[in-house]
This record gives C-alpha cells, sequence and structure tokens, in this order.
C-alpha cells in the first residue's frame, strides 16, 4: 500500500498544527540534581512538529518546555533554528540515555545551533532554567 505524498503532508500538517495542544506531555527530572520547579515538556517527534518549535510563539512559562526526539543520535538531526522564534531559549542536548552532551543559551533570531557532540533529544527550555543543568547529568522523562 503506498500512500500519496499529498495525503503524508496533510497528515503530518495536521498532526504538527492542528493537533498542536493534543502533542504528548511528559515531564523532565534530573536524577543528578532535582530541579527547582517540574518542567511540562510537550513531545516533537515529526518533521514537522520539530520544524516548528517554538516559532511565532510570543512566550514560554518557566514550568514549561518541549523535547525534539530524534530516530538516532546526530549533530545535524539534532541542530535547531532559532527563525521567527521571538524569545531565548535554554537548550539541552542528550544523548541516547538521556544524559547531558552539550547546552546553550539560543538568542531568539539566531539561524543554527549545533550540539558540540551528537545527541538524540532536544530539550528547549526557558533560559532561566538551564543554569539546573550540567554537562553530564543524568535526565529521564516520565
Amino acid at each position: 500500500m503506498t500512500v500519496s505524498i499529498e495525503c503524508w503532508l496533510y497528515k503530518q500538517a495536521h498532526h504538527s498544527f492542528v493537533g498542536r495542544n493534543l502533542m504528548k506531555k511528559i515531564f523532565l527530572e534530573n536524577i543528578t540534581r532535582p530541579l527547582e520547579e517540574p518542567i511540562m515538556l510537550k513531545q516533537c517527534d515529526t518533521f514537522l512538529t520539530k520544524l516548528r518549535g517554538f516559532t511565532f510563539t510570543r512566550k514560554i512559562k518557566t514550568d514549561e518546555g518541549l523535547v525534539l526526539m530524534n530516530e538516532t543520535e546526530s549533530r545535524l538531526e539534532s541542530a535547531i533554528h532559532m527563525l521567527f522564534v521571538f524569545f531565548d531559549l535554554g537548550v539541552v542536548w542528550l544523548d541516547e540515555k538521556k544524559v547531558v552532551v552539550d547546552l546553550n543559551l539560543a538568542k531568539k533570531w539566531t539561524s543554527v545551533l549545533i550540539p558540540s557532540k551528537s545527541a538524540k533529544f532536544v530539550v528547549e527550555v526557558h533560559p532561566d532554567r538551564l543554569k539546573e543543568f550540567s554537562i553530564g547529568d543524568q535526565l529521564e522523562f516520565i
């Protein structure tokens, strides 16, 4: 059974934009050291949800964020863009074991940010929360 590209794009767009509030929500936990307050992440696991990320969003709360989930560990696949993102973000890159491999304060309207090491997960949080993470921390999604 083959699916037309138009059908696939419609499904991707429907899940990405129409169903954005229906995205799976998970909590982020830092096993190495407790977080000041819980962070609820929306799971982005399709091409279009990852592409959209926080674009065209006006603000982010300190207790929310996104997790971009990739199929494999890669520097290129875990790169992010900040075009049409109107606020700074704290970005935490994790390997397949959910260990922090890189951190960065992403400035609004920056073109592309690539982690220094391969990552499978990209966690985007309020910039004030970035100080709660360090390279080598063990994180978990619950």
